[in-house]
This record gives C-alpha cells, structure tokens and sequence, in this order.
C-alpha cells in the first residue's frame, strides 16, 4: 500500500533517517519544497544563508565539529555554480558532506538555469549523484551519505525538480547507510616494519615525531607521546595537528612555515623524524628543507610516496596512528630499545623560554601589534571554547600565539587558501554546538566577502564572538608588494568602521584600537544574548615572522 507523500516528503525523510539534524540551506525553485519538508520534521534545525557558497561552508564547519555528515542545499544553474570554491575546500579538507542540489526538470524541453552539473561536481574532487529514476531514488540517497563518511569527502546529491513533485509510489521504508557501512577498524602496522622502525630510533640522536590531523581523528596523543618519551624525540604538529601536545615540556608547536627561530634549529640538527597522521606536505616541511639531515619515517593509513611534489619518507608504515606508535613502543620495550636523544633537562628550559616572535616593533597610534592582542585575546576567550581561523597574513600570528587549547577545538579554514570561508564555516560550527563558545578569528577582507552572513547570525540568533582583524587592505598582498619593493595601494582599501557594520546588521559591534580592552569586552559578549563582532585595528606595518623570513628575507 503506498502512501500519499511527495517525493520531496520520502526524501526528507530519508535524511533524517541518516541522522541528519541541521540542514544549510539557500532555495530556490528545485530545492524549496525538500528544504521545506526537512524544516517541519521534528528536531531538524534550517539554517538559511544568504549565499549558496555559504550553506555549503556552513555544512563543512558542521561536519568538522560534530565528525557527522553536513548537509547543504543549493537549487540548480546559478545556485549551483556558486559553490565550486566550497566543494573545493571540502574535497581538500576531506570532509563528509551531502549537498542536495536540486536540478532542472526531466521532463523539461528547456530550462533557463539549466547545467550540467556532473563535470563541475567532479574537477571540485566531489563524488557525483544522479538521481534519474524514482525506483532508484532511496538507494542514491543511501550512496551519498555512505560514501561522504567512508570516504571522507564531499557529495552533490542531483534531484530534478519535477521528480520531487511526484507521488511517492512505494512503501516508506528506508535502510540507513549506517546499516551497510563497514565497522570502524584500525589497521596495525606490519611486524617486520615495525622492527625497521625500532632499528632507525635506535640509530637516532636526535629524532622529532611530528603529528597531524590523521593522529588527532586516531586519539593518538598519549601513545604518540609515549613513543616520543622512548625515543628521546621532541614533539611537534602540523598545522591542522596544532595543540595535540602542548603541556608537553619536549613540545615544539606547529612544524614547518610557522615554527619559531629555536623550533626550526632543532629540525636543522634532527637526523630522524616521524610522521603520524600527517601528509609531510609542502608547508610541513618547508618545502624539503626543514630537515635535510633527516631519515624520515611516516605512519599513515594511506602513505604516500610522492605528495605535494615531495618524497615524503624513506620507510612508510601503513596503519593507524595510534596503533602504530603502541606496536613501536611495546617492540622498542621487547628490545630493550630506549633512547635519551634531545630530552635534557637543559632542552626542556629552553622549549618553556621559546617565543614564536619576540621582535619588538613601533606601533602606530589607534593600532595594536596583531601578535599582542592575539595573547591578549588568547588569554580571555576561555580554552573550552572552538576557535575557527580564516586564511589571511593575520592567521599565522593566531595560530603560533595561541596556546595551551585541545586540538579538537581548532578548525583551521585553509584546505584552498581561499579566504572568506571562515565565517560561514563558523556558523555552522556554532549551530552544531548551541551553546555560543566559538570564536571566529578572520581577516578584514574575508569578512568582506561575505558580510551578508552577519544578517544570518542575527536571524539565526547565532551566539558567536568574532574578531576581526583590520588592516585596512588584504594583508598578504601588502606585505608581499611592500616586500617587492612595489606599492601597496592598489591592495589598501580602508579600514572602514566593521562595528557599525555589524550594528546594521542587528549584532553587537566593538571597536578595539588599544591593548587591555578585550577583557571587559568580553565579559559584556558574555552578558549578551546575541553575536558580537570586535573591529581589531592591527598595525599593518608590523609582517608575521613567517613573512618577515619568506618575504622580506629576515634570517
């Protein structure tokens, strides 16, 4: 016996199903009535954005926070069009997100916003769903979800819109992916690699683990230190590992672009270091050179051995991170395998006394240092909190200044180098968590490109801080230009006034042009039931340490 539910109904339906409770949303003509059939099921939460780019990075904040798949819905032609830059980013970052995109009419001998959507959807690195008959229907729904989570990325879900319109002709039945899905596992390293690793520590003086975001999905931090602890190594992250050890008195922070001046002299003596759960790319190693005494070993479930232009190891253990540092150390154990290697007394002064830039710079009146107040806003927003970082000149300082934060509560919107992604993603980490601790940190410029999202955030009533970093112009290309000797006014627009944006927009706004401000600040954000946004004046003459070493050619 069939039911009297519309395509559309049976379709929402099967999302909740797959356990869906938050949808991201933009509609038009072939999304607007699943968007509105998903909005009246109980505990499904819409949140409607102001630009397809923008529910689809909501969706990728989501899924980074919560590790459940995002959903996003665009309606087809133009609405689709607009989200190649967040299939990108998601592709990149590996994150499992289902897009609902709604599709021009089968039956249709033409259509205005009609375009193929498939080759878009696949140069993005986004699998690809057609749905093209209604028997088929709920098995294309159950493909998208189970291969967004197993594989870890992105899935554009093709609906046309007059098969949405339609009957729903058969029983209302519907197997979640969830149910065909393989158990989790965690792959174990090889024995007789394992005992090539060991006899590499053993040959090590001055060995360096460095973990990733593979290690940090893995729950890898106790038995990686561990392993650090046997092998006498120092300790040190990639970017997205970024706080797996701080505490640790042997930790080095964030490896590679961003490492400070003692960080990157250790890595110049190291003669073995190993990777768990990080792809050793490009900005890890600084390009190869990081380490060029180094052997290097890396622990990963999908080692490669060329990435990013680079060879990445010289021996690669094909496991999961955890389980691989705890076979590596009970062997080392059997063995009787333990090395003292840079883990002195005197070492552990020294990494306690290192600053990631302690230069000291004139600052220009109605301005703050932007390391500073980074410190500054480091040490009022409370460490539980979500901190979402954008792409910009400014994020380095963040993401070296900050510290003594779970690397769980990091999400670093930088898979593309794509800026204005930040906010977006924000949103939808702060719609997962509800409970207002997220604070956005983005650049000026970023923020520019989709201000129109500070309208959602009130809408919404979206608890959020952000604090924006106003430079006045896009901070990397001026420091680039200046660097080169080159104008920078072509890329200096202003500073304009972003506190009385964010008024317009019905949010709190604030304007911060000296130190000591954001305390109180902070304690008004916290009495307020609503999103505020801190306009951070930072001086633009003052470059990143990076910069200052891969621009200006500082030492």
């Amino acid at each position: 016996m069939s039911s009297k539910l519309k395509v559309s109904d049976m379709l929402a339906r099967a999302f909740a199903a797959e356990g869906v409770d938050h949808l991201f949303t933009l509609m038009g003509d072939a999304n607007m009535y699943w968007s509105t059939a998903m909005a009246e099921l109980p505990g499904m939460k819409v949140v409607h954005a102001r630009h397809e780019h923008c529910a689809v990075a909501m969706a990728d904040g989501y899924a980074r926070a919560t590790g459940k798949v995002g959903v996003a819905s665009t309606t087809c032609g133009p609405g689709f069009t607009q989200i190649m830059t967040a299939l990108t980013i998601a592709a990149r970052g590996n994150v499992p997100i289902v897009v609902f995109a709604g599709d021009s009419p089968l039956a249709a001998a033409w259509y205005l916003q009609q375009i193929d959507m498939a080759p878009l959807a696949l140069a993005c690195g986004a699998h690809y769903v057609a749905v093209k008959h209604i028997d088929r229907l709920l098995d294309n729904v159950r493909e998208a979800f189970l291969v967004a989570q197993l594989e870890q990325r992105p899935v554009v879900l093709s609906v046309p819109m007059d098969l949405q319109k339609q009957a729903w002709p058969h029983l209302t039945d519907y197997t979640p992916s969830a149910d065909l899905a393989p158990a989790a596992q965690r792959p174990v390293p090889d024995p007789a690699i394992v005992d090539k690793v060991v006899d590499m520590i053993a040959e090590a003086e001055k060995p360096i683990l460095i973990a990733g975001r593979g290690a940090i999905l893995s729950g890898a931090a106790q038995a990686l230190e561990a392993l650090a602890a046997e092998a006498g190594a120092l300790t040190a992250t990639s970017l997205l590992g970024k706080g797996l050890f701080d505490g640790n008195p042997y930790a080095l922070d964030i490896a590679g672009a961003f490492a400070s001046d003692f960080a990157r002299e250790r890595f110049a003596e190291s003669d073995l270091v190993i990777g768990a759960g990080a792809a050793l790319g490009h900005y890890t190693t600084e390009g190869g050179y990081l380490y060029p005494s180094a052997r290097t070993i890396q622990i990963d479930t999908n080692p490669r051995g060329l990435w990013q232009g680079l060879r990445t190891a010289d021996l690669h253990v094909r496991a999961d991170a955890r389980a691989a540092a705890e076979a590596i150390v009970a062997r080392l154990k059997q063995r009787g395998v333990k090395r003292a290697g840079f883990r002195t007394n005197e070492m552990a002064k020294l990494i306690a006394g290192d600053s990631p830039d302690s230069k000291e710079f004139p600052v220009q009146p109605n301005t703050v240092d932007p390391r500073k107040i980074v410190v500054e806003l480091d040490n009022v927003v409370p460490k539980d909190w979500e901190v979402v970082v954008g792409a910009g000149h400014y994020f380095s300082m963040v993401m070296t200044h900050m510290k003594g934060r779970p690397a769980e509560r990091y999400h670093v919107v930088n898979d593309f180098g794509a800026i204005g992604s930040a906010l977006p993603a924000a949103i939808g980490i702060a719609a997962a968590k509800g409970d207002g601790k997220v604070l956005l940190v983005e650049g000026d410029g970023s923020l520019m490109m989709h201000v129109q999202e500070l309208e959602t955030v009130r809408r919404q009533g979206i608890r959020m801080l952000m604090a924006i970093m106003n430079d006045g112009g896009y901070g990397a290309e001026v420091h680039k230009f200046r660097a080169n000797g080159i104008t920078a006014k072509e890329a200096i627009h202003g500073r304009g006034d972003l506190a009385a944006a964010a008024t317009g927009f019905g949010l709190r706004g604030a304007s911060v042009t000296q130190p000591g401000r954001m305390a109180p600040l902070f304690k008004e954000h916290q009495g307020a039931n609503i999103g505020t946004v801190w306009d951070v004046h930072i001086d633009d003459l003052i470059p990143s340490r990076a910069y200052r070493r891969v621009h200006y050619g500082e030492a």
